[in-house]
C-alpha cells in the first residue's frame, strides 16, 4: 500500500509464493486502495483486465481465449492451451466480490493433477479502502513432475514459470493501481507469510 498521499511514487505490492508439501503451488500478490477508488472496480473488471494484461505483457504469444467452457491461454494462435480454466464463478463476500477459475487441464498441467488448482481474483474490505488481491492455489506444474519434486525440477521452476508469474501479477496489480488513479507508480515487492510452504 502506498504510504502516506496517492500522488507518491512508489507502490507496495505483498508478495508471497511457496510449494506446499504435496508440491502444489500457493501464490498471492495483493495491493491496497485507497477507499475513493472503490466503486470503480469489481470482479469482472479485474478479471477482464487481467487477460488483457497477459496478452499484451506476453506480446501475443500468450492469447487468453473466452471458449463456452471456460478460458484458455493459448500459445500463438494455436489450439494449444498452456493452461485451461472453468468458466469464471463471480460471488459476493463480506462487502466483496470474488472470481474463481477452477484449473482443468492445460499443457503446463501435471496431467494426473487436473481440476485441482484455482485462480482467484479478490476484491475485500481493508482498513479504510479496498484490498484487490490475486491468488494461484494448488496449482501443480508440469514442470515439477511429481508430488515429490527433485531439487533440480524446483529450481528449474523457481527460475522459469514461478518467476514469470510473479512479474505478471505485480506488474498487473501496478497497472490497475496505474488506470484506476491515474499515478504510474514503480512497484515495490514486499514479502508477506500467508501460508507455511517452501518458497520459490
Amino acid at each position: 500500500m502506498l504510504k502516506g498521499d496517492v500522488e507518491k511514487r512508489t507502490l507496495e505490492v505483498a508478495c508471497q509464493q511457496i510449494l506446499l508439501t504435496d508440491a502444489s503451488v500457493y501464490s498471492v500478490q495483493w495491493l491496497d486502495l485507497p477507499a475513493r477508488y472503490t466503486s470503480q472496480v469489481t470482479a469482472s473488471l479485474l478479471l477482464e483486465r487481467y487477460l488483457d494484461f497477459v496478452r499484451e505483457f506476453t506480446c501475443h504469444l500468450i492469447r487468453p481465449t473466452v471458449t463456452e467452457d471456460g478460458v484458455e491461454f493459448r500459445l500463438l494462435a494455436t489450439s494449444l492451451s498452456l493452461l485451461s480454466f472453468s468458466a469464471p464463478q463471480y460471488e459476493a463476500r463480506e462487502g466483496g466480490e470474488e472470481v474463481h477459475l477452477g484449473i482443468c487441464g492445460g499443457f503446463l498441467v501435471q496431467a494426473g493433477e487436473c481440476d485441482r488448482g484455482m485462480f482467484s481474483l479478490l476484491l475485500a474490505p481493508h482498513q479504510e479502502g479496498v484490498r484487490i488481491t490475486v491468488q494461484l492455489s494448488d496449482y501443480c506444474p508440469l514442470l515439477l513432475g511429481s508430488r515429490a519434486p527433485s531439487r533440480t525440477r524446483k529450481l528449474l521452476y523457481r527460475v522459469t514459470q514461478a518467476y514469470i508469474h510473479k512479474v505478471v501479477t505485480v506488474r498487473y496489480l501496478a497497472r490497475l493501481f496505474h488506470d484506476l488513479t491515474g499515478v504510474k507508480t514503480r512497484p515495490k515487492v514486499k514479502k508477506v507469510q500467508v501460508r507455511e510452504g517452501t518458497q520459490t
